[in-house]
């Protein structure tokens, strides 16, 4: 049986959770499609009926500056979690993992109708009479079945070879047997009025799993007499610069499309019409979901109601093709899944009639207020409550564990377990978790290790700690040396935040500072005794308390989850893009991604990327090929990365705002200090703790460990996220 998968935020990309999105993630892990729970918006799970069960372990009173502060206590963390990203700041965090409750009654809300204990499990006369159920049974099906066939696709104004219209239409030659194994792909374009009718303007094509392949503006053969801006979101000065015709576009699909492939879309024969293509597979979301007397839904309400998802919003300009094409497959993959019974009893036409007699409800309310004195500006809409997927899990038989040293859950929905010490939490959650589908589990550092002044002092350290990481010391140099040539030479290892002349010495030094952790490192491996600038010099970092354990810090960086595969190059050219660098290094075996790091307040790329592989030893090959290169004359210099995901944007936010530290005394930071050894013991007690629970787990089980994040009097700090499915290997999938 396939194992569970996830995929994250792609690599290098910064991406900041809310609570909301969070609570997304774990609805649909909790729940799957039942219910309208759906794939989040910032990350996927592939194959989430595989899952074994979801825990969620939550350290209350830490933030990533915690983790990166105790980076070596949290040995077990960074080890395994390879996916991480920063979680916003959140007052009464744990009850915004479980929604809003505990009195929520399902309603018809933007996040989709949630069904209750009897709509799941009751099959009413009623649904029987639904014209989806008289359409295609009861019975699940696979997706060759929902097909048209070519007397469906002639019936509803479908090209096809021979219909009278089509000559000069281009076929797809995607003619080889369909099976419920092969592809789908979305499809939409969007038109403008031309001259001789409906014109494509641009289309759009998505994968299977909701990737873009294809979204491009095309330029009519014919004058464009209107433009249709409020639908189609073209506009002429969008279009000035296009020079893609319909036959590129016809090219290009026909060579990205494979043989067996079906094209999925909302009234898709006006498209396929626009675009003058003729394929022979294709399912259309109108017809699938049916309706009485040759009505259709529309596309926005089919996904909100069925997904959950708001499209073609009115503050958009236009529709998004690629967004609609996303939807129409979404809807399809929800349909073939769930199956024809389980669509049934949504009962759409039902909530469909009770979404209309809301608007009406809403306009006359609109009106009745305007008529009040005075009343000039209508009031927000009330607030609808997030449905609460705790009360979905108890209708499925599923009752959520809460464990914890402070109550955790007042509404009964939970079987909650209050603990002295964390000790006693894990003694729990070892019996329980296992026997649980969904928990959520916390350990506490306690009230007394939060102070703002404790806080103060972490923040003023690992600042002072990552400034003296990133600065290099080197010399001696000749009294009359270049500093150009010098900074040409350091350049190399990468981007350089500050350069400065020590004047202190006998003879004249240089301190530099990066803005990378891996440019300073390679400098020190690279540079150390070579002849710069006429002179044999020395490069160390500066020698303090913070950079005493540097080396073995360095050494943890590499062997970090998050880096593996992953290596650091510098010396590129500025004037070189992402796509030069494609072709560069595609030579490189089993290269999956390329990362070029921007400055985060220029924008400008730096003179450095991370190249991310397959395997750990495609890097290390990748390493010495570059190497290579670099014995041969090239300016590149490579080494293992040390920061190639979350930790090297983090670096440079806490290198950026260093300068917001507070004087506090030696006999109070002496204290501070004493506190921070007390708390840096606790802080490994608890990766033992979550080590063991981990190895306790189910394989296919997802896991999500939160620092939420810290508001204080000294400032917010924000919370960090880290999840994984763990697999055979004890390590967390994909």
């Amino acid at each position: 049986e396939k194992s569970s998968c996830l995929s994250a935020p792609l690599f290098g990309e910064d991406c900041e959770i809310s609570r909301d999105q969070l609570y997304e993630l774990l609805k649909y892990a909790a729940l799957g499609k039942c219910h309208n729970a759906t794939q989040p918006s910032w990350c996927r799970i592939y194959r989430q009926s595989h899952l074994a069960g979801v825990v969620v372990i939550v350290l209350p009173e830490m933030s990533q500056l915690h983790f990166y502060r105790f980076y070596l206590q949290f040995k077990h963390l960074r080890r395994v979690f390879q996916h991480r990203f920063t979680l916003t700041p959140s007052a009464n965090f744990l009850a915004s993992l479980y929604g809003e409750g505990p009195n929520w009654k399902p309603q018809n809300t933007a996040q989709g109708l949630t069904a209750t204990s009897s709509e799941c499990n009751s099959k009413s006369p009623e649904s029987q009479c639904d014209p989806i159920i008289q359409k295609y049974g009861g019975k699940k099906r696979g997706l060759s079945s929902y097909i048209l066939s070519l007397e469906e696709q002639k019936k509803n104004d479908y090209p096809t070879k021979g219909s009278p219209g089509c000559n000069g239409y281009v076929c797809t030659d995607c003619n080889q047997q369909r099976t419920d194994s092969s592809p789908l792909f979305g499809l939409d374009c969007e038109m403008c009025l031309t001259a001789k009718g409906n014109e494509v303007t641009r289309v759009s094509l998505v994968d299977a799993q909701g990737q873009c392949l294809l979204n491009e503006l095309v330029r009519p053969e014919s004058t464009i007499v209107n433009y249709r801006t409020r639908f189609s979101g073209i506009t002429r000065e969008m279009l000035l610069p296009v020079k893609t015709r319909l036959s590129d576009i016809q090219t290009r699909l026909k060579s990205m499309l494979p043989h067996d492939a079906i094209l999925v879309g909302h009234s898709l024969n006006n498209d396929l019409q626009a675009l003058k293509m003729i394929h022979p597979s294709v399912i259309d979301t109108s017809l699938l979901f049916a309706r009485n007397e040759g009505r259709r839904f529309r596309l926005k309400f089919l996904a909100r109601a069925v997904l959950g998802k708001e499209i073609q919003c009115e503050q958009k300009l236009g529709h998004d093709p690629a967004e609609d094409a996303r939807a129409a497959l979404e809807l399809a993959q929800f349909f073939i899944e769930q199956g024809p019974a389980k669509v049934a009893e949504l009962n759409l036409e039902m909530l469909l009639t009770t979404e209309k007699l809301a608007e009406v409800s809403q306009k006359k309310a609109v009106l009745q207020l305007q008529g009040h004195k005075g009343q000039r500006q209508l009031d927000k809409p009330p607030h609808l409550s997030n449905p609460c997927f705790l009360e979905c899990l108890q209708v499925t038989g599923q009752k959520p564990l809460l464990l914890g040293r402070q109550e955790l859950d007042s509404s009964g929905l939970c079987q909650s377990n209050l603990s002295t010490s964390n000790k006693q939490v894990l003694q729990k959650a070892l019996e329980d978790v296992p026997l649980s589908t969904f928990s959520i589990i916390q350990f506490s550092l306690g009230p007394e290790n939060i102070s703002s002044h404790l806080l103060a002092e972490l923040c003023e350290k690992v600042g002072s700690k990552l400034t003296d990481m990133l600065t290099i010391y080197a010399g001696p140099f000749e009294e009359s040396f270049c500093l150009k040539s010098v900074k040409k030479q350091f350049g190399k290892c990468g981007p350089i935040q500050s350069l400065t002349v020590v004047t202190e010495t006998c003879q004249p030094y240089v301190c530099i500072q990066y803005e990378v952790l891996e440019a300073a490192q390679l400098a020190v491996e690279s540079l150390n005794g070579a002849e710069v600038a006429g002179a044999c010099i020395k490069v160390q970092r500066p020698v303090t308390a913070a950079t005493l354990d540097c080396d073995v810090l360095i050494k943890e960086l590499e062997l970090d989850v998050e880096n593996e595969g992953v290596i650091y190059v510098a010396g590129l050219k500025k004037s070189l893009s992402e796509q030069d660098l494609q072709e560069k290094f595609s030579q490189l075996k089993d290269l999956e991604t390329l990362f070029l790091p921007k400055d985060l307040q220029s924008g400008k790329h730096w003179n450095c990327c991370f190249l991310k592989f397959q395997t750990s030893q495609s890097a290390v090959d990748a390493l010495e090929v570059i190497n290579d290169w670099s014995m041969k004359g090239s300016r590149l210099r490579s080494r293992n990365a040390l920061a190639s995901g979350h930790l090297w944007r983090w670096i440079c936010q806490m290198n950026h705002s260093n300068g917001k530290q507070r004087n506090v005394s030696c006999k109070k930071m002496q204290q501070l200090s004493d506190s921070e050894q007390d708390l840096k013991k606790k802080v490994q007690k608890i990766d033992h703790h979550i080590k063991k629970l981990y190895r306790r787990l189910q394989n296919n089980t997802l896991c999500v460990v939160l620092f939420p994040g810290v508001n204080s009097t000294y400032g917010s700090q924000s919370g960090l996220g880290l999840m994984g499915i763990k697999d055979d290997s004890g390590r967390s999938a994909c």
